[in-house]
Parts: C-alpha cells; sequence; structure tokens
C-alpha cells in the first residue's frame, strides 16, 4: 500500500514541529525546509488543526505548534485522519465481489499495517532530532 502525499505531509509538518517544540512555526519555512508547495502545505495544516494535531495562532507572531506533546500524537491516528479511505481495492464495485473472498485478505493487511503504525508516536522520531534540525537548517 502507499500512503498518499497529503499523509506524508502531514507526517512530515508534525516531525518538523517536534524539532521546535519552544516555538511557533511558520508554514512557509516548513514548505521550504522540505522543498514542498506552501499551497498545498496550507491545506494540511488546516485539517492537521480540525483533527487537534496541532493548534495555531493567527498575526504577528503566529504561527502552529504541536497541540500536545510529541508521545502524544500516534501515527497510527495521523494515517487514519488523513488518508480518505483506506482501502486496498474497491471491492463494492467488483462483480466478483460476493465470491472471491479478496476483501477480508485485504482488510487483514490493512489492519495489520495500522497496527505497526498504532505502535509509533511523533516522539520516535525524534531520536535523532540535532540531525533533524541541522538538515532543516540546510535546506533552508
Amino acid at each position: 500500500m502507499r500512503l498518499t502525499r497529503y499523509t506524508d505531509y502531514s507526517l512530515r509538518v508534525l516531525i518538523y514541529l517536534a524539532t521546535r517544540p519552544e516555538k511557533s512555526c511558520a508554514i512557509a519555512d516548513i514548505a521550504g525546509a522540505y522543498g514542498i508547495s506552501y499551497n498545498h502545505l496550507v491545506k494540511v495544516v488546516n485539517a492537521l488543526a480540525h483533527h487537534g494535531f496541532v493548534k495555531s495562532t493567527r498575526g504577528r507572531g503566529g504561527g502552529i505548534k504541536l497541540a500536545h506533546a510529541p508521545e502524544k500524537i500516534g501515527v497510527g491516528d495521523v494515517v487514519r485522519k488523513t488518508e480518505d479511505g483506506i482501502e486496498l481495492a474497491d471491492c463494492g464495485s467488483c462483480v466478483i465481489a460476493p465470491a472471491c473472498g479478496l476483501t477480508p485478505v485485504l482488510a487483514k493487511g490493512v489492519n495489520a499495517m495500522l497496527a505497526v503504525f498504532d505502535d509509533y508516536t511523533i516522539a520516535d522520531f525524534m531520536n535523532k532530532r540535532r540531525q533533524l534540525v541541522a538538515a532543516f537548517e540546510k535546506a533552508a
């Protein structure tokens, strides 16, 4: 299975913010650090705020921060909220669906993948925080 770019960007934003827990960050800075579209990132950040993963402050001195400690933000939760339907196949419209038995196998695979994601939080990606920060600074 391949996660969407939307989910990928969501996780990247959360990792970036986790490296800077003491300050609010600008979306433009995150987009620049990763070399990704600012406009697309605005949509991602709005959804992350809507789902309660980040909090945003408008105006001068504003920006975005994690809404919770990195160890409270589960990767599985982020994937479930950002992926639009995690089915591996569209069995609902398939003519052989009632007879093939593939649907439960695919569902089992998705559930196994999500179970692995549930074992991790954003904090798990902070083991090399200094290297992450250095990489972001170099890219900017």
